[in-house]
């Protein structure tokens, strides 16, 4: 998580330079990005798996209260060895920790009438947990507040879920030393042109390393996070909202490729959305495909579901099993400077046209049965407003 400035801790001759730093580190305007984070290390597996698993806004169980510490302490080991085999943790917050350093530097000098700003990390499931970073933001007290999710494209259960954990920490919680602070929300941009030029320009780079001859026929599979059957068919606005990127990235790339979007990392027997990725894969290598690039289309930085699930399930387990002849996975954005662009952009546009909450943020699914949302979001629409 991103701290102060560490002060001096004694000798008068520091004195000032010390004061200088504390005021001049103080934000005007703290930017919280949102997201699930990753265990840093493999003793953080069954903690982070365990709030998973009993996070109703996430995934909805029979008797969760026992089932979901269940599963997760019995998918604990598992988990654990494919964290060891990416390095041993998620660098997930490495990532959004160097995203968040260089959109501040960067709004500082292009909006310095909010300056200056800070990054906030605020995990779901592992540290830096919601709760505690909301404390730090407490103990700087900045004017303005943008609860910025790192999810661009809405899910109930990704977005919505680290939304209502803001809702239900507050409830618990005065907002005490940001009672008179400026809240405001961004809650998708999927749609952003930069992030499509970002996504577009990682695809080019890993079409680069296909031979000429062959880059044409080469199958572009844009891989997101599946969602349960029952939570598209509440309205869930996540499928059409990753369709629309994958429009966007598509058209930045002059629809030069044969495309398909597909779902990764079903969780339980429940009916998913499909095609999975996997699934896709053999379908295509049996139409008589053979090269692939794999797009995680849904996520911002590496986790364990590009490193893992993408770079060594499918582009090596499988890609040997079926008889592919390659499969290619473009990167995800991490620190790419068109990405690092498109952050500031909508944090900047968003704090020069005074937006608070949108419309599409306050209105439930048509069939939403979860009434924590209904409470959640007239909450944020009082705060913000």
């Amino acid at each position: 998580m991103h701290s102060l400035l560490k002060l001096f801790s004694s000798g008068t001759a520091n004195h000032g330079l010390q004061q200088f730093r504390t005021v001049a580190t103080k934000p005007r305007t703290a930017v919280v990005m949102l997201n699930m984070g990753g265990p840093q290390n493999t003793d953080q597996v069954h903690d982070y798996l365990h709030r998973i698993m009993t996070d109703r806004d996430m995934i909805q169980l029979p008797v969760q209260s026992k089932l979901g510490p269940w599963i997760a302490k019995r998918r604990t080991p598992e988990v654990q060895k494919k964290y060891s085999e990416i390095g041993g943790g998620s660098p997930i917050l490495k990532w959004t920790n160097v995203q968040g350093e260089l959109m501040c530097k960067q709004l500082d000098k292009l909006s310095p009438e909010t300056a200056p700003h800070k990054h906030y990390v605020a995990f779901r499931y592992v540290n830096p947990l919601t709760e505690d970073t909301f404390r730090e933001v407490e103990r700087d007290q900045p004017e303005r507040v943008v609860l910025f999710s790192q999810y661009p494209q809405y899910s109930c259960a990704t977005s919505g879920s680290s939304f209502n954990a803001i809702y239900t920490h507050f409830k618990e919680n005065p907002l005490n030393g940001l009672a008179q602070a400026r809240w405001s929300v961004i809650d998708r941009w999927g749609t952003h042109p930069l992030l499509a030029k970002t996504f577009a320009d990682n695809i080019r780079k890993e079409l680069d390393k296909f031979p000429a001859e062959k880059r044409k026929d080469v199958v572009l599979l844009f891989s997101a996070h599946s969602l349960p059957l029952r939570a598209v068919s509440r309205g869930d606005a996540y499928p059409s909202e990753v369709g629309a990127t994958v429009q966007n990235v598509m058209q930045e790339l002059g629809w030069s490729q044969p495309y398909c979007l597909v779902w990764q990392s079903k969780v339980g027997p429940l009916p998913w959305l499909e095609p999975f990725t996997d699934d896709a894969i053999k379908g295509y290598v049996r139409q008589g495909k053979k090269n692939f690039i794999l797009v995680p289309i849904a996520f911002v930085n590496e986790h364990i579901e590009t490193l893992h699930e993408l770079d060594i399930e499918y582009c090596e387990e499988l890609a040997h099993e079926v008889g592919a002849e390659k499969i290619g996975r473009a990167a995800a954005p991490n620190d790419h400077p068109l990405f690092i662009e498109a952050l500031t952009d909508v944090v900047r546009h968003h704090l020069a046209n005074g937006s608070t909450v949108g419309p599409k943020f306050l209105l439930r699914c048509p069939a939403c049965v979860n009434q924590k949302c209904s409470v959640s979001k007239q909450w944020f629409n009082q705060l913000c407003n």
